[in-house]
């Protein structure tokens, strides 16, 4: 249980779990940190690592990303945010983060608006949705006066064929 909790955590830097895990989790991942700053035998410290995360993507963050980041930190890498209990059982849940992650809000200028660098990229519109409304903007597929949109005429049956090659001439 410590080994996937201790790679996702590496893996997407912040999760959210019992605060019962979060406390056995927080000293086991931090050794594994402490591993991944070593200098002296990096190899033996990659393999000792290697053997709790079986995730060869997450040890080569952990060494290529993480342990240089924390390098001249002494110990201390981790973080326990707590929620509050869970709906449900009212477990009590907590967020572990590494240092480092933290949310970092958009900065505003001097009046108050945020920034063009921060704000963005306005996303296109794809899907039965947008073409829904493109429609809807040119006036096509409204329904007439009186009628409901895709309910048949008045009268109750729907039109014949002879009714439809009418209107297609």
């Amino acid at each position: 249980m410590l080994r996937n909790l201790a790679t996702a955590l590496f893996e997407r830097e912040r999760i959210r779990t019992t605060l019962m895990k979060a406390k056995e989790l927080r000293p086991y991942a931090e050794r594994l940190i402490t591993q991944a700053k070593r200098d002296d035998d990096r190899l033996h410290a990659r393999r000792l690592v290697a053997r709790e995360i079986h995730d060869l993507t997450v040890v080569k963050k952990l060494f290529d990303d993480l342990g240089p980041r924390y390098a001249t930190r002494p110990g201390g890498y981790t973080r326990i945010l707590r929620l509050g209990p869970r709906r449900g059982d009212a477990a009590e849940m907590a967020i572990v983060e590494l240092l480092g992650s933290e949310y970092q809000p958009e900065k505003k200028d001097e009046k108050g608006k945020k920034t063009e660098a921060a704000k963005p990229a306005p996303r296109a519109k794809s899907g039965k949705k947008a073409g829904a409304r493109a429609k809807a903007a040119k006036g096509e597929g409204k329904a007439e006066a009186g009628e409901k949109k895709g309910a048949a005429p008045r009268g109750g049956k729907k039109k014949k064929k002879a009714d439809k090659e009418s209107e297609a001439e």
